[in-house]
């Protein structure tokens, strides 16, 4: 029996549906769905966030791979390969929990990822072209606004073109990943052995419950991204085969290539002088001294000669590495919202899928347009701080992305109940155990996101972000409530703006 479509409450596929998924083409097989997650997964813009929490960072990077990412790798391999219907999560949370329950899951899944395009990426991608090509000197105005609205916008027209095109700049992505952290991790090794490194003791490895919370967020931010692939179910060659074999290849490739640099900076850098948006291209600038260059007695870092070129190249790496990373993303969620629009959780004008590239362009153009959008108001609202601007939007794009999670996680258990018969070419061992101990971690890791230090000191000294006091904790609550809210409030809008196409499913 091989799997398809299953009717979510009493209405059947929309004709919506069945018109819009004869433009999908198949273009997406196995190696290219490796090299997607591995863009998907292994992202180097939060590398610095980790590693700033010292060594205890390195320690709950494995513990967590081993509780969450493997377990959550175990879930997707069985809904990817049993319900490979194009939309993926969206289509498992809707077909496990009803439309409704779907829509709202949905939107938060898609408008993280032009959040974090417009906000996260793109400042980090300014941040490795000043520090490398501007001498460190931030740029006018102007200059940053064309910098990023070209990243921003390279990533649109890359989500538009049709996959066989646009699925190589994850390939480009991932072999960015593997020169850039292999090169850095060779080049500490190198530098460890010239001017030794940062010595630390068993204690400073010791896990701590202030640790736990201040990482566990960004930590499984890191981790999501197995479902992604599954956004593009009917446009993949073999899905029950495929699915399963890149999820677990890349599973162990993304520990590695986590672990290694993160373990690289703390051995590099004083942890104080590790931060989240630039800590990673700190270390990259320091250890590559080693051809060419002196670190001063301030600890600044300057390269020459062949320190220099590949400092540059190492940039240019870093930017086609957070690049490939919004560009997957912003593939995958888009299809999500589109597959919601003409499956009736979302308006028909957004489920349109193009005939001429095969992809969701109206989606894109929305999703280039918040990215945009998000890109102006933050860097206003924080008077181009960078970091300030990383942060904030960093935060807000995490604690979207897990309250997704919620409906994602409960959906192996729940279709295991509700379509046994269903053919499983992999099925994931104690499926209740995996759906109850994810969603709980996640449940978790958003209340601590929202409400640092809640159920032992909330918002104390060991658990309040950086810039914020306790007597600030409400106003902290709210920054994080409210957008997530407002975007729930506005799933649950797209969804009653998908009655038209349930009605006329209903009628058939």
């Amino acid at each position: 029996m091989t799997a398809g479509p299953i009717a979510p409450e009493s209405a059947g596929t929309p004709a919506a549906a069945q018109t819009e998924r004869q433009k999908l083409r198949k273009h997406f097989g196995r190696f290219d769905i490796l090299f997607f997650l591995l863009c998907t997964i292994v992202g180097v813009d939060t590398i610095g966030t980790v590693a700033a929490s010292g060594a205890e960072a390195f320690t709950w990077l494995i513990v967590l791979a081993a509780v969450f990412f493997v377990p959550s790798a175990l879930l997707t391999a069985e809904l990817g390969a049993a319900f490979p219907d194009e939309g993926g999560p969206y289509i498992w949370t809707s077909r496990a929990f009803g439309r409704l329950a779907g829509a709202v899951n949905n939107f938060l899944y898609w408008i993280t990822n032009p959040v974090w395009l417009g906000g996260t990426l793109s400042v980090s991608a300014v941040t490795a072209y000043t520090t490398f090509f501007n001498g460190g000197k931030d740029l006018s105005t102007p200059a940053f606004y064309a910098f990023t609205l070209v990243f921003v916008w390279v990533g649109v027209l890359a989500a538009i073109l049709s996959f066989d095109i646009g699925k190589w700049i994850p390939t480009i992505g991932a072999w960015s990943r593997f020169l850039l952290l292999g090169l850095f991790t060779v080049t500490v090794v190198i530098y460890g052995a010239q001017h030794g490194l940062h010595g630390f003791g068993l204690g400073d490895f010791a896990p701590s419950y202030a640790g736990f919370v201040a990482l566990v967020p960004v930590l499984m931010f890191n981790y999501v991204g197995f479902e992604l692939p599954n956004t593009a179910g009917d446009e993949m060659t073999d899905a029950q085969k495929d699915v399963p074999f890149a999820i677990f290849r890349s599973a162990g490739l993304a520990i590695a290539l986590y672990a290694l640099p993160i373990l690289g900076i703390l051995l590099v850098l004083p942890v104080k002088a590790i931060t989240g948006l630039g800590g990673f291209i700190d270390a990259i600038r320091q250890v590559f001294t080693v051809y060419g260059g002196h670190v001063a007695a301030d600890g600044t870092a300057t390269l020459s000669g062949a320190g220099s070129l590949l400092g540059d190249l190492a940039a240019v790496m870093f930017i086609l590495t957070v690049l490939s990373s919004g560009v997957t993303w912003v593939m995958g969620s888009d299809r999500a919202l589109a597959v919601s629009g003409y499956d009736g959780a979302a308006s028909r004008f957004l489920g349109v899928i193009s005939s001429r590239f095969g992809t969701p362009v109206r989606v894109n153009i929305l999703s280039g347009l918040v990215s945009t959008l998000v890109l102006i108001l933050a860097h206003e609202l924080t008077h181009g701080s960078a970091a300030k601007l990383f942060g904030a939007v960093l935060g807000l794009a995490v604690s979207t992305t897990l309250v997704s999670y919620l409906g994602i996680f409960p959906a192996l258990a729940v279709l295991r109940r509700k379509v046994p018969d269903v053919h499983r070419p992999y099925r994931a061992p104690f499926p209740l155990a995996i759906s109850v101990v994810l969603t709980a971690l996640v449940l978790f890791a958003t209340v601590q996101l929202v409400a640092p230090g809640a159920g032992d000191h909330w918002f104390g000294s060991a658990y309040a972000p950086d810039g914020w006091t306790h007597g600030e904790r409400v106003r902290y609550l709210l920054t994080e409530v409210v957008p997530l809210a407002a975007f729930m409030l506005f799933g649950v809008l797209f969804w009653a703006l998908g009655k038209p196409t349930r009605d006329a499913a209903n009628s058939r």
